[in-house]
């Protein structure tokens, strides 16, 4: 093979590479990718706020729908909704060593 055919068969491979990750970043740009959320512009009506495994099979979430919290158990082949709607959690003062609340 002579160098003209080594060129072509360089800029084919760099064409199908391009082509392979161009597909890639638009599948997981809309959102087709199985498994991945969908990244959105606006805000959404339903986040997660917070996870925490339990053990090897369960965990537990928050999740906030339209501004109420819902504390829910995940596991293997079920789901436990723990409390629902979760009260907003309030500041606690804490107290120093000798009594004296600090601000």
């Amino acid at each position: 093979m002579d160098l003209v055919s080594y060129t072509k068969f360089l800029l084919a491979l760099a064409l199908v590479v391009a082509l392979i990750v161009l597909s890639a970043w638009l599948l997981r740009r809309f959102g087709l990718v199985p498994g991945q959320p969908m990244s959105r512009k606006g805000a959404g009506r339903l986040t997660l706020v917070e996870t925490l495994p339990l053990d090897i099979h369960r965990k537990l979430i928050i999740v906030k729908r339209d501004n109420v919290e819902h504390l829910i158990v995940l596991g293997q082949n079920s789901e436990t909704v723990v409390e629902s709607p979760i009260p907003q959690s309030t500041t606690i003062n804490t107290s120093t060593q000798d009594g004296n609340n600090t601000p």
